[in-house]
């Protein structure tokens, strides 16, 4: 059976539902304490009315994370004409999305960690790689992770992402706001180079407020909810928009309960897990191996197959050609003798015929020459 994430996932569920059955204590997960979020955090508005695509937010996070530079550079639009999502490479993205507004402008929105109040990541991780801090941003910690990608599943907004072209040290990477940015007084850097102000930082209450106003400004154009303010317990990353938030690629069927709610029932067993993850991992990653030796196998006895069919196929081959050369070159022996009798036997004929004609005339083939000498 081939191993997926579906069944490693089923394997650790099942030995922990069995272990915690046995345990005469109801094991207690860690992460199951819910988290009501820091009073004075910091947060980020993003205001879809003021975002004219530029992507140079997108630049930014790439200089400030060292991230690597895109095939295409930031300064090139087209890449707008596709949808993204966040990747390994890529912490924060700018979508386009066309035929929204009345004017036809198109609507401009950017994809990045929500930094949520009880993060789901944060909620789903038994060795507590994730954390929500005080400032505002949810970090990690690849020093405790143990690769098991529970966070990428938790995750209602699909954003963590794993670093599966590192063979020996891979990391779930997402944007952290630039939390070291903001220990250090200083804005994230997409905030800090966006040219029209449509990403606002501040305190979260200040911001809820800021866009309380705008609304109550200028209710002909915004949308009457301001995005984050509840879904999933609440972000970091508040968002306002003058058409639906749906039509711009963000889910509105979360509801406002937060993810280590929704989640602790489940994972009650997993400190079990934890102490099971040591055997479990060492099963899963010998059956593993032995799956990939037995494909190996089967992929060298395919090609050796392969090769036999192939050198016996040439050698066919190569038989029939020497057969065919043969024969040609046998029929070219017997044309050229039978056009070199024929050739004979036509010169024969010809003499025959001029020796009989000479003969006919009374003259023999040297006649000529005794008249010569009686005459003498």
């Amino acid at each position: 059976m081939a191993l997926t994430r579906r069944n490693f996932l089923g394997w650790l569920g099942a030995g922990a539902a069995a272990t915690t059955a046995a345990a005469v204590k109801p094991a207690v997960a860690a992460s199951n304490k819910h988290f009501e979020g820091h009073p004075d955090s910091n947060a980020v508005l993003h205001d879809l009315v003021a975002c004219v695509g530029c992507r140079r937010c997108e630049a930014a996070c790439n200089k400030v994370n060292d991230l690597p530079e895109p095939d295409q550079p930031f300064a090139d639009l087209t890449v707008l004409e596709t949808k993204r999502r966040t990747t390994d490479k890529t912490y924060t993205v700018v979508n386009r999305y066309d035929g929204l507004r009345p004017t036809g402008l198109p609507v401009f929105a950017k994809k990045q960690c929500n930094h949520c109040l009880e993060p789901g990541c944060a909620s789903a991780c038994f060795v507590k790689a994730f954390t929500k801090t005080p400032e505002g941003p949810v970090i990690y910690n690849p020093k405790v992770c143990v690769g098991c990608r529970y966070c990428m599943i938790a995750c209602p907004f699909e954003i963590p992402a794993y670093e599966y072209d590192k063979a020996f040290d891979p990391e779930v990477v997402k944007c952290t706001m630039c939390h070291p940015r903001i220990m250090e007084g200083k804005l994230p850097g997409c905030v800090a180079v966006c040219p029209t102000e449509a990403l606002v930082f501040g305190k979260r209450k200040d911001l809820l407020h800021t866009a309380r106003q705008r609304i109550a400004r200028r209710p002909d154009l915004y949308v009457d909810h301001i995005y984050g303010e509840n879904e999933m317990g609440g972000t970091s990353w508040l968002y306002l928009s003058d058409v639906p938030f749906e039509k711009t690629g963000m889910r509105m069927d979360l509801g406002t309960t937060p993810a280590p709610a929704l989640t602790a029932g489940a994972l009650a067993a997993v400190p079990m897990i934890a102490a099971l993850w040591p055997v479990l991992l060492g099963g899963v990653y010998l059956m593993s191996t032995r799956r990939d030796k037995e494909a190996h196998k089967e992929k060298e006895d395919a090609l050796k197959s392969a090769r036999e069919q192939e050198q016996a196929a040439a050698k066919a081959s190569l038989k029939k050609a020497s057969e065919d050369a043969a024969k040609a070159q046998q029929k070219a022996v017997e044309k050229a003798v039978k056009d070199a009798l024929a050739q004979a036997e036509k010169k024969r004929e010809e003499e025959q015929k001029a020796k009989q004609q000479a003969q006919e005339a009374g003259q023999s083939p040297d006649g000529q020459g005794q008249e010569s000498e009686e005459e003498s």
